[in-house]
């Protein structure tokens, strides 16, 4: 006889009342924000040092996952709005919401890269580097990633707890 199967041939796995759901882990800002500078810098750091392109291995830990950290705070902030979310953002269907949101994000942070890049050398003292070539796409990519990510996770903790 099998030691995991009773006497009656029924396995007593079978017969434990299924266990209830866990509930969602509450919506933590640093932890969305920690995540979000840290894992732009390890990927593209780590690109970067493979490749031996140092300048997106620099890029990595500054204009990446800053711009990254910056705006999951600033969503997430948003988001949860003192701890009452907004109604729209929680009756707007998931993928509505962040799309609206990326539209929002991506487009202010062309515009800053453009600003950065264009603007800035051209009224001060500034002078003209690659570096600041490459705020035109660091900046929209990583507040899109971070947009995303940030929205879709708090809209599955606050859809789990106004429930």
């Amino acid at each position: 006889m099998h030691p995991a199967k009773s006497r009656t041939g029924r396995n007593r796995a079978d017969s434990r009342p299924p266990r209830p759901p866990r509930p969602a882990r509450p919506f933590a800002l640093w932890r969305e924000v920690l995540t979000a500078y840290a894992a732009p810098a390890l990927t593209a750091g780590t690109a970067g040092v493979i490749t031996g392109q140092r300048d997106l291995a620099v890029a990595a830990c500054t204009s990446i996952a800053g711009t990254s950290a910056v705006v999951a705070f600033l969503i997430g902030t948003w988001l949860r709005r003192g701890g009452r979310p907004r109604r729209w953002t929680t009756t707007v269907p998931r993928g509505v919401l962040t799309a609206v949101l990326v539209i929002a994000t991506v487009g202010t942070a062309g515009a800053l890269g453009w600003f950065t890049a264009e603007w800035l050398p051209a009224h001060t003292a500034v002078p003209a580097a690659p570096w600041l070539e490459r705020l035109r796409v660091d900046l929209p990519v990583s507040a899109a990633l971070a947009t995303t990510i940030v929205t879709l996770r708090w809209r599955g903790t606050a859809a789990a707890s106004l429930t």
